[in-house]
Formats: structure tokens, sequence, C-alpha cells
């Protein structure tokens, strides 16, 4: 996802609390993709679990890290991903015909597969236009709908530093974006991988981010309607 902000240049005048969520936020993102030769040596040494252990010191949030070691291989873990996210199956329904059901992989990254009470289309242009709003686009090149869990951790991850690095007044966007999208998503993403056996490091990350987001928006709408700063 690419914002309009050049946030190298404001780096000194982002607020460690919300700065921090915002680096929490797209540590969670890179997880939900393919493991890179580069992500899976930050898994294996230990890094990656370092790196995400001293940037929830400094969110004001009370949620443990996550396990993150690795036991497998690159290419198995890689191949874990495709089993869990990417990878469809088919079924013989009928034996007399033949007929065959196709289905999705075992985990949906994609928030309207975890909301029947919505369209695909309603899910994914209410999410066009909080992206566009903040002056955010999707790379094309990606090929991801805007509802990815991915894209929506991005996303959020922007809010965080806008909302530490030019306006406060995000806080309250943020706390409609979860309601709205990014807890929707999480959650479902969580329980079903709770679901599955030998989930690994995949597990950790997304039960992680079910409880962080949990609390983030605790604190936002304890600061917004309960008064107090975080």
């Amino acid at each position: 996802m690419r914002s309009p902000v050049d946030w190298e240049r404001l780096g000194d005048a982002i607020s460690v609390t919300a700065g921090a969520r915002g680096a929490v936020y797209a540590v969670a993102a890179t997880a939900f993709t393919e493991p890179t030769e580069t992500l899976y040596r930050a898994l294996d040494s230990g890094d990656l679990a370092d790196e995400l252990s001293a940037l929830l010191d400094r969110t004001g949030l009370d949620v443990e890290a996550p396990d993150l070691a690795v036991d497998d291989e690159r290419e198995i873990l890689s191949a874990r991903y495709n089993d869990l996210f990417v990878v469809g199956y088919s079924e013989v329904v009928d034996r007399t015909d033949g007929t065959v059901q196709n289905y999705g992989p075992p985990v949906s990254l994609y928030e309207s597969d975890y909301r029947p009470e919505a369209s695909w289309n309603e899910v994914n242009l209410d999410l066009a236009r909080a992206y566009e709003h903040f002056g955010c686009e999707v790379d094309q090149e990606t090929r991801r709908n805007h509802d990815h869990v991915r894209l929506q951790l991005e996303f959020m991850g922007y809010l965080c530093r806008r909302e530490a690095a030019v306006d406060p007044d995000v806080a309250a966007a943020r706390l409609d974006f979860h309601d709205r999208h990014l807890r929707v998503v999480a959650t479902g993403v969580a329980e079903a991988l709770d679901a599955e056996p030998g989930t690994g490091v995949y597990g950790e990350f997304a039960d992680f981010l079910d409880r962080f987001t949990a609390a983030d928006v605790a604190d936002l709408d304890r600061r917004l309607n309960g008064g107090g700063e975080s």
C-alpha cells in the first residue's frame, strides 16, 4: 500500500506509543505473506521476535508477545503457508455423476469471507473509500483485493503513524476502522487457524494479532469515550 507521507522525514516527530503500534502492525503485515528468505532469517535467528518484544514494550498495551520460534526449514514453512492460506481443494459431492465441489484454502485472509451479512462488493467498496480518504492506494501489482488482511494491517500502521505525527484526531478513525473491518478479519483468521492442526508460527501470529487489536480497541475506546491518555 502506498501512502502520501514521507515518514522518514517525520520520524523524529512520531510519538513513541503510536509509532510503536504502527510498527507492530507493519510487522504483523509481513507475517501474512509467503516467507521470503529475509523474513525466514529474521524468524529463524530470533531477530523478529526480539524486535516485536521491544516494540510491544513501547506500545503502552499489556499484550504478551507470541512465540515465534521456528523448527522448519524455509521450504517447509513456505509449504505450510500455502497449505493454510493459498491452495484450495476439491471434493466429489456426487459420485453418481462425478459432481465436484471446489473449495478455497482452509483459512481465508480476506475479510469478506468472515462477513456473511455483507456482500464482497460492500466490504471492498467501503475499504476502498477509507483508503482513498486518507490518500492511500493499493499497489495493483500485488493483485490483492482491498479486504486482504495484509492491506488492512498496512493501512492501520499508516493511520497510527499519521495519528502520532500529523493528526491526533485520526485516533477516532482508527477505532472506526477496527470496528468496521480489522477486528472482524483478525478474529476470523485467528479462529479459523485455531481449528486447523499444525499451524505453527502462523497460529501464533494470528492469536497475537487478535489479542493486540483487541487491546488497541480497548485503549482507543477508553481514551476517546472514557477520558484519559494512554
